[in-house]
């Protein structure tokens, strides 16, 4: 059992994969699409979804800092309803507050220049957006036993 974490924007989608026992989100890729061409982005999330034989996913949902939903995050609703239709997964909405700017912090403090770090920025936010919900699914767990 893996879960896909996926941080959904305008022309890229970063996406992560847990490992197969939930504890820890690895960055996979960033995917580049077209907005009038997303059967490429979903062909390519097909290949991901059955190579790391994932059985749910998780898309964050832009939020500002009080916590209401920004304009963004309509598109993000649709894209989760997309993806729910087209792979039959279930896929959970999740608080993705500050994960871009946390992930900015993390690919400077490891020294990646500004062009490097726009190439990977959303697949980092993505392994933040998965490993946040991972850790409050095991502390759940924890807490139900």
């Amino acid at each position: 059992m893996r879960i896909m974490g996926m941080d959904f924007g305008s022309v890229t989608v970063g996406v992560a994969i847990s490992d197969p026992l939930e504890l820890t989100a690895q960055g996979i890729e960033t995917i580049r699409y077209v907005e009038h061409k997303k059967n490429l982005l979903f062909e390519r999330l097909q290949e991901l979804i059955k190579q790391y034989e994932v059985d749910s996913i998780v898309v964050g949902l832009p939020m500002d800092l009080v916590g209401t939903e920004t304009a963004r995050a309509q598109a993000s609703r649709g894209f989760a309803k997309s993806t729910r239709r087209k792979f039959h997964l279930p896929v959970d909405m999740w608080d993705e507050r500050l994960t871009t700017a946390a992930a900015e912090r993390i690919l400077i403090d490891a020294d990646l220049s500004r062009k490097k770090r726009k190439k990977v920025i959303d697949k980092e936010a993505a392994v933040l957006i998965l490993q946040s919900y991972l850790d409050k699914k095991r502390m759940e767990k924890k807490r139900d036993e």
